[in-house]
């Protein structure tokens, strides 16, 4: 399996056309309104004739965008991991309110459901592809899928915060909430607006550890990370590296010797992801370890491009910001 594709089981469906960056979904309807709805997603068109009404949700991220839209009732059933901590009181209600089908994931994160599973459920709509789980597969009995358009196979193009704004509309096509998602959006903007530029430079890795031993993971220049880093005032260490997320030695890690460590996880104890790092023999070489820099992130808080990553973006500029 390719590490491109690795640690995707978090990460949130968005729409957008070509899975570029700068591509956005579109829609076009026989009014402003209207149905058909079409976007391309991962390569593959993908047509609604009406709003989905049986939604199954397969990855979390998902939900900031349905919750803005007033959406959260259409859908019926999730999998996989959705942790406390991403979610207020409201948004959290209606997430305890849909079944769930499994959260059970194999060693690497991935999520672990059969198709009859999914397909008992008769969902006009699947947010998120699993490994065992295609577009294809479901197009076979005509069930559309939308992936999240910076983990499609082979995308390359870097990721912003203004793919988030073009998310939140694209969703409101498909859900007809256009005036929804133009009022989310301004409220996001507002949110990126407020926060503080920084006044220190800095240089800052993202890393995904594995818990137990194991393969450590870091995030280049088409990941979410990167913006998010920039935003937050620092300089991504990895910037120099086209792939969204690759394999990294500690002896690399050394090399570039970052101020500032980003964590990033699934679920679990934070202390322990930490501990995958820093007990690491040599790691207390690194700059961010002995400085005390360190600070672990769910998954969502900053990949894939979605509101929870301007909460993360906050979380980070709170953590590792001097106070003005």
């Amino acid at each position: 399996m390719r590490a491109r594709r690795l640690l995707a089981v978090s990460a949130t469906v968005v729409l957008a056309a070509g899975c570029g960056a700068n591509d956005a979904a579109s829609g076009t309807g026989e009014a402003a309104s209207g149905y058909p709805v079409t976007l391309t997603n991962c390569g593959a068109e993908v047509s609604f004739d009406k709003a989905p009404e049986r939604v199954v949700l397969l990855k979390s991220a998902a939900v900031p965008y349905l919750h803005s839209l007033g959406v959260m009732d259409r859908v019926t059933a999730r999998a996989g991991q959705y942790p406390k901590e991403y979610y207020d009181a409201a948004t959290q209600a209606e997430i305890d309110r849909i079944p769930l089908l499994t959260d059970k994931t194999d060693t690497s994160g991935h999520l672990q459901i059969s198709k009859e599973v999914v397909i008992s459920q008769q969902p006009d709509l699947v947010l998120g592809e699993v490994d065992n789980l295609s577009r294809d597969t479901l197009s076979g009995v005509d069930i559309p899928l939308l992936e999240e358009p910076a983990l499609c196979p082979d995308a390359t193009a870097v990721p912003s915060f203004d793919d988030i704004y073009r998310q939140m509309e694209a969703y409101g096509k498909v859900f007809d909430r256009q005036a929804e998602a133009t009022t989310a959006v301004s409220a996001l903007k507002a949110r990126m607006a407020g926060i503080k530029k920084p006044t220190e430079q800095r240089t800052a890795a993202v890393l995904y550890p594995t818990v137990g031993g194991g393969v450590t993971y870091a995030y280049g220049s088409t990941s979410m990370a990167h913006p998010q880093l920039e935003a937050a005032g620092f300089t991504n260490v990895f910037a120099d590296s086209k792939e969204r997320v690759f394999e990294v030695t500690l002896e690399e890690l050394l090399g570039r010797n970052p101020d500032v460590l980003i964590l990033l996880y699934s679920d679990g104890d934070p202390k322990a992801v930490e501990a995958a790092v820093t007990s690491l023999p040599g790691a207390v070489k690194l700059k961010a370890v002995s400085g005390g820099n360190v600070m672990p992130q769910l998954f969502n808080f900053t990949e894939p491009p979605s509101p929870l990553s301007i909460d993360g973006l906050e979380r980070i500029v709170e953590r590792f910001q001097a106070p003005a």
